[in-house]
């Protein structure tokens, strides 16, 4: 079965973790990777390099040395995308930079990954992934919930070992040479990317610091809190954790009826408002949850509640479980068995993205290193291709696109909004009975907006006149109610064979936890992610939406790839991500498996990093990041202290005055930025990651722009988006219906489902 990128070839310069994940994402669509290594092998000497080096070629090249440095630009002159992400101007001292590669290859995607951007004054700065993500706020602190990113700032910053930056930079990247791929076909020409981990990092944080100068409307009624019986995690019968989600009334009813006695919902415990308001009543709850879950194992448990009463709950396990006892994690691809020329029969993570026509695989296991030296030297040695002559003019990527977006919450939306910054026409679809838009104006913007009750004829009247024609459509309902609807993937395809049907889920389709419902947390249990927060106690979601902007980005992916397969000569297909897959990937240096492996990371609710050359310090004035992995020799008064010492002695002056002393030595530091003050600073505004618009209906907002950088094609922030269903009336009276008529039938809304407010939206 053909692959995606089946043809192509690409140089991996990638050390690390960003670009070595990115080719090997384009290696298992089906490219010929050839990763360049220096003398030694890779600066990262890890197991995550089972799954980082698969389906690669290798071959060693010392870029110091004139000789190797002109095979490697002779690799460049007949490749189709590099991958680097050194620190800016590094490659050009090599003479090995984008502009005189793309000179000499006009085809060519030019993929750089820094830390920080080559306009970003801290490009010189080693961009180590607890520097960057000290300097995005990614850090957390004690009180963190998913209702508050903030948490209390007089305590002290914890540690996260999930290397969000470097796997946010990976996932954009791919989507954005995708789409420089797809721009190529148009126009035969090829062109500068660069997607530097600081900035990836606005994709995780988005929504959540998103500012308003508009008054914060009252919140109507009680609203759910993290503190209540209903959202919470429960120890099992085997010692294991549960997590349980309750989100929604219905979920809470069904529950209580399917596991509850009747004594138990007479006292109130199927009535959604006194859960949420009776405090007696949710201590009540949360003791006798406790017992009732105390009788089965955690796994029964999870299975019962998602299959029996139709509610949400999770199994909480370590990765290692999920990757070596978890068999959801194989059938649903987020996991695969490899045997590695280094570590033996390993467990590794699988494969981000599920695409009908052409799936993703691995071509082979990690090759010795240097070991296709010979080949690759005498491929080069053949006659080159004639080059092709450019055959358009750059627009925008995704021109022409068409889009239907029928998803809720954030990852569904996500994948709209991206391929709107990349040019497609994007119409978002609101159901009268969604409300959980507190993301709204950030996850669609550049969408129009209508607002259509598909239960109605009259509405599927108007989604089938929508429906025609589209190139992607796009969707995030539980398994099976797309079709119940008539908005499955066949219905629709009998209308538009071409069409590329992109879903969305909590665990992917397949497996016994494909047809479950879910939300972030419940993504972020059985991957390991809760138990490596919490430690050795209770595990703790981490509150950021990792799992739900991660998926959209991977879909968003999948969606680019289908794309660029069709426009050459390949057929329309069904794609799919899901918030396991997102977690199996944002946990990459710790998804391999193999006999004897040690799981040491840092973990718990006091870490502070990976040791005193490599973690969180606090100053006189405010705490920071220090990466020095050749240690601290070069500063005369840090030279030879353990880590009590460095911590007792970094008191003594502000955190700036040691940033200063350190980087003046070559060493990395960054002040830990306070994120609400993020959306603040000069340099994020100067370069488009905040931007300050007014949206119709609603006023003037502050939220995150584009994270990625394209030369010729860029992706643009979308237009700023009103309130849902504000353009209905014009999308209605475009397609030719009486838009006064299905209005005034309640067909159609032209505003905001009643009772809607955007009460957490903003800070």
């Amino acid at each position: 079965m053909t692959r995606a990128l089946d043809g192509l070839r690409v140089v991996d310069f990638g050390q690390w973790l960003a670009g070595p994940l990115l080719a090997a994402w384009l290696a298992d669509a089906g490219a010929d990777v050839v990763r360049v290594d220096p003398p030694g092998g890779p600066r990262w000497k890890h197991p995550a390099n089972a799954m980082l080096q698969r389906g690669k070629r290798s071959i060693v090249l010392n870029l110091h040395d004139a000789g190797d440095r002109a095979v490697a630009r002779r690799l460049v002159e007949r490749a189709d995308i590099v991958v680097e992400n050194f620190r800016p101007g590094v490659m050009d001292r090599l003479g090995l930079g984008p502009e005189p590669m793309l000179a000499a290859n006009p085809r060519l995607l030019y993929c750089s990954l820094p830390g920080f951007g080559s306009d970003d004054p801290r490009a010189g700065l080693p961009g180590w992934e607890g520097v960057v993500s000290a300097a995005a706020g990614l850090y957390l602190y004690p009180g963190c919930t998913p209702m508050d990113y903030i948490g209390d700032r007089s305590g002290e910053p914890i540690y996260s070992a999930v290397p969000a930056a470097s796997s946010y930079a990976a996932m954009v990247a791919a989507h954005s040479v995708t789409a420089g791929l797809i721009a190529r076909e148009r126009t035969g020409l090829g062109q500068r990317i660069e997607v530097p981990l600081f900035d990836a990092c606005f994709e995780l944080i988005g929504a959540s610091v998103m500012k308003t100068d508009a008054p914060r409307p009252a919140a109507k009624g009680p609203r759910l809190t993290n503190d209540m019986p209903q959202l919470g995690h429960y120890r099992c019968a085997d010692g294991k954790w549960l997590e349980l989600c309750l989100f929604q009334d219905k979920h809470l009813r069904w529950f209580a009826e399917t596991f509850l006695p009747q004594e138990y919902i007479d006292d109130g415990m199927a009535d959604p408002e006194r859960m949420l308001t009776d405090r007696e009543l949710q201590e009540r709850a949360r003791r006798r949850y406790a017992e009732l879950f105390a009788t089965r194992p955690a796994r029964e448990w999870e299975i019962a509640i998602n299959e029996e009463s139709g509610a949400s709950a999770a199994l909480c396990q370590s990765t290692e479980d999920w990757l070596t006892r978890d068999s959801h994690a194989r059938d649903s691809g987020a996991v695969i068995e490899l045997d590695d020329p280094e570590l033996g029969r390993t467990a590794q993570a699988g494969f981000p993205i599920r695409m009908s026509a052409t799936p993703p695989g691995v071509s082979f296991p990690r090759r010795p290193l240097d070991a296709d030296r010979e080949d690759i030297l005498a491929e080069l040695d053949r006659p080159a291709p004639a080059p092709a002559k450019p055959t358009g003019e750059a627009g925008k990527a995704l021109a022409g696109v068409r889009v239907l977006d029928v998803s809720q919450v954030l990852a569904g939306p996500t994948v709209g909004r991206i391929l709107a910054e990349y040019g497609a026409d994007v119409v978002k679809i609101h159901s009268f009975v969604d409300r959980q838009l507190g993301m709204h104006f950030y996850t669609n913007s550049g969408k129009r907006s209508i607002m259509l009750d598909l239960k109605k004829p009259e509405g599927m009247a108007v989604f089938e006149r929508l429906a025609d024609g589209i190139d992607v459509f796009v969707q995030n309902f539980t398994r099976g109610v797309a079709d119940r609807m008539g908005i499955g993937e066949q219905a629709l395809r009998k209308r538009n064979p071409g069409l590329i049907y992109a879903s969305i889920s909590a665990f992917g389709h397949e497996g016994y936890r494909g047809g479950w419902r879910g939300r972030e947390q419940l993504g972020q249990g059985p991957t390991g992610m809760q138990t490596r927060l919490g430690g050795d106690g209770e595990p703790l979601m981490a509150p950021y939406p990792y799992n739900d902007y991660g998926s959209g980005n991977l879909a968003a992916f999948a969606v680019l790839l289908a794309l660029y397969h069709r426009l050459r000569g390949g057929r329309g297909q069904h794609v799919q991500s899901s918030l396991a897959h997102s977690a199996t990937f944002l946990q990459v240096p710790y998804m391999v498996a193999f006999p004897g492996r040690v799981w040491d990371e840092p973990r718990g609710q006091s870490a502070k990093g990976w040791g005193p050359y490599d973690r969180l310090y606090p100053a006189a004035d405010r705490w920071f990041y220090l990466c020095a992995p050749d240690g601290l020799g070069a500063v005369p008064e840090l030279a030879g202290l353990d880590e009590q010492e460095l911590e007792t002695t970094f008191r003594t002056a502000p955190a700036q005055s040691w940033i200063d002393r350190l980087t003046a030595a070559g060493i990395s530091a960054h002040v830990l930025v306070d994120q609400p003050d993020l959306m603040d600073d000069e340099v994020v505004l100067s370069r488009g990651l905040a931007i300050e618009r007014d949206h119709p209906g609603f006023g003037r907002a502050r939220m995150a722009g584009p994270s990625r950088r394209l030369s010729m094609t860029p992706p643009v922030p979308g237009r700023p988006v009103g309130p849902p269903g504000s353009d209905t009336r014009a999308v209605l009276t475009e397609l030719g219906f009486d838009a006064d008529e299905l209005i005034g039938r309640d067909v159609a809304r032209q505003g905001l489902p009643e009772g809607t407010t955007f009460v957490g939206m903003f800070r």
